[in-house]
């Protein structure tokens, strides 16, 4: 029988607070458009009689949950498996965007965004974007302009709730994002899903797999209410 000490009852565990933002990856997961298609075959399998289960998986390090290095739009820029782990390890802001088209100084400036957090944008992306594996173009995209004011303000790290920052079909708008906040030292987490997390504070675990010279990670990203 469970004996309840300390706020919850021994011999049963606690339960955990912790909530994965994380999108899983499958066979022909969604991909920006003109990327090689991801694919993820089972090509062993114990239970069709195969000595051992294995899987192999084909995509780039930019599908999925990620972190863009700032190789990335940079030449010469630092790689992924130079990033300070603590950058994406740490206290998190997540702000709830209600604009259904993009980011813009009008609802970030209220914010009190203040050097070194780490902003975690929620958009209508997350509620509506993972319902299909079909690429989404009029995803909820960043403005320049709020990139390069995040840049003045010293956070330390992005993150957005679909496959890019940019707007699809604007490449000067994916350049200009992209660019601002890598050259600004600010790392870029793309591909997290926030659709059960409320605005608020939370403590952050985002690591991108120790790729070397990487112009971005594949990564595995928790929340959990600060």
């Amino acid at each position: 029988m469970a004996v309840k000490k300390g706020g919850f009852a021994w011999g049963e565990a606690p339960k955990s607070r912790w909530i994965d933002i994380s999108i899983p990856f499958r066979n022909k997961m969604v991909y920006w458009p003109t990327d090689p298609v991801p694919r993820v075959e089972r090509i062993k399998d114990r239970d069709k009689g195969d000595p051992v289960t294995l899987t192999e998986m084909q995509f780039i390090d930019h599908v999925g949950t990620h972190v863009d290095a700032p190789l990335h739009f940079i030449a010469g820029g630092k790689t992924i498996d130079k990033m300070p782990l603590d950058a994406t390890m740490g206290r998190a802001r997540v702000i709830e965007i209600k604009d259904p088209v993009s980011i813009e100084m009008k609802e970030i400036e209220p914010q009190g965004i203040r050097r070194g957090d780490r902003i975690l944008f929620k958009t209508r992306n997350s509620a509506r974007c993972y319902k299909t594996d079909d690429f989404v173009p009029d995803y909820v995209y960043m403005s320049a302009e709020v990139a390069r004011y995040l840049v003045e303000k010293g956070v330390r790290v992005v993150g957005i709730d679909y496959i890019s920052i940019g707007k699809y079909g604007d490449n000067q708008n994916i350049g200009d994002t992209h660019r601002a906040l890598l050259e600004g030292g600010v790392y870029i987490i793309e591909g997290i899903n926030l659709a059960k997390v409320k605005a608020g504070r939370y403590d952050l675990i985002c690591l991108p797999i120790l790729l070397e010279r990487g112009d971005a990670a594949s990564s595995r990203a928790i929340l959990r209410p600060a």
